[in-house]
């Protein structure tokens, strides 16, 4: 399988993170950001599993929090814990990752109302393991939709009228990866390039919101307050405010706030 990148696509939105990020301490910033975040997922996810802990990581990821709350409520979390922790269950071996996927969106209903499991299954994964598991998200790649990353960054003609034949599957995630490591590294970025991919990805995904966002992304994604909102809200780095709680939509519909850890 190849994956044929517009190299044009990526130098502009390379530049582009570079320039607005640099009155907010450059891509640095958010590559230690998201570092923070890893380490919080993955220390929260190899004790026992508690419904507050669950909430943080929850606020912590954009196509997830709106949608999940009656999910954190007390009568179904014990439910959804034991579904998390199937998914974790030998994830050292990546050769069953989209079987392990697969069985943990099967376990919920498959309606338009529950496409944020993909998501949660994914962050989980990623977060807990991000050297062995690359971004995996819908908003990187959704091969029904046929809408992604991947596709805003496609190489040809007239890509908003084709559509591609690429699976989004764990080995189309983990070549894409690859190969922006490699523009990146062709780039002069040497150090935490994992991270530096995460950024660059959403980067992408922040500029389509920008330009082409419908009235469905806007809901999640509001009208930007800095050049970068786009950036950190999907990467689910404004999950936290600065008294230090984190937000989540509950089951009753009204954001709530409850206390970070």
């Amino acid at each position: 399988m190849t994956l044929e990148l517009s190299g044009p696509k990526l130098r502009l939105t390379l530049e582009g993170l570079v320039a607005r990020a640099e009155e907010q301490g450059g891509v640095e910033a958010y590559v230690e950001a998201l570092k923070i975040k890893s380490t919080l997922f993955r220390d929260t996810l190899q004790g026992e599993l508690e419904l507050d802990s669950l909430r943080t990581l929850c606020a912590h990821i954009a196509t997830v929090r709106r949608r999940v709350g009656r999910y954190l409520e007390p009568e179904l979390f014990s439910e959804l814990s034991s579904k998390i922790r199937l998914l974790l269950e030998n994830s050292e071996n990546t050769a069953t990752t989209d079987a392990r996927i697969a069985a943990f969106c099967a376990a919920f209903p498959a309606d338009r109302d529950h496409r944020w499991v993909r998501d949660l299954a994914a962050e989980i994964l990623h977060n807990v393991d991000p050297e062995r598991y690359p971004l995996m998200q819908r908003w990187v790649w959704d091969a029904r939709s046929n809408t992604g990353v991947l596709r805003e960054i496609w190489h040809g003609e007239d890509v908003d009228r084709i559509r591609l034949d690429v699976p989004d599957g764990y080995a189309t995630f983990l070549l894409l990866r690859e190969e922006l490591a490699q523009y990146l590294a062709a780039n002069g970025v040497f150090r935490d390039v994992l991270f530096y991919v995460d950024v660059l990805t959403a980067q992408v995904y922040a500029e389509y919101i920008g330009e082409r966002g419908g009235t469905y992304l806007r809901t999640d994604f509001a009208t930007p307050e800095d050049p970068m909102l786009h950036t950190r809200r999907i990467l689910g780095l404004d999950g936290v405010d600065a008294a230090g709680r984190t937000r989540l939509k509950a089951a009753h519909g009204v954001a709530e706030i409850v206390a970070g850890h």
